[in-house]
């Protein structure tokens, strides 16, 4: 199989840090097209009520949060995340990096750019307790249960 498009789904957390790891590990020697490093952008952080708001509700509280200091934030702080993941592919020798940053529900969001951007494969991390996973959600799971591509668990 022929990997042009890789899509890296980044936050702040270990999970991430290794699926950009083992993007760099398995690809920095490899001819490919763009690595996709994707944060998705959650009003009030990572929440158990986040994956319960329905999307006409998350519609109107993006639109509500427009303009204001809260969107700003949010977007800066995405900003940080994406540089960060990003350096540390150049500093591996990978180029042609594209950073995305978009609002959403985390995995349904991942699941469509990658389609949007027709990747190959996606590298997520997995790296949560199960605690973590039963009381906010597994995103992971998720990812790899709907994606229509191969899905690659960095630890």
């Amino acid at each position: 199989m022929s990997v042009k498009k890789i899509l890296v789904p980044v936050d702040d957390s270990k999970g991430a840090r290794a699926s950009v790891a083992a993007c760099a590990r398995l690809f920095s020697d490899t001819p490919f097209e763009s690595v996709i490093l994707l944060h998705v952008r959650q009003l009030g952080g990572k929440t158990l009520a986040h994956d319960r708001i329905s999307d006409a509700e998350l519609s109107t509280v993006q639109e509500d949060l427009q303009g204001t200091n809260v969107e700003d934030d949010l977007e800066s702080g995405s900003k940080t995340i994406l540089d960060s993941h990003k350096a540390f592919l150049e500093k591996s020798g990978m180029t042609r990096i594209k950073a995305v940053s978009k609002p959403g529900h985390v995995a349904e969001t991942i699941i469509e750019t990658a389609g949007e951007e027709g990747v190959d494969v996606i590298i997520i991390g997995n790296t949560r307790s199960t605690l973590d996973k039963l009381f906010m959600g597994d995103v992971t799971k998720e990812v790899a249960n709907r994606a229509t591509v191969p899905v690659l668990l960095a630890k």
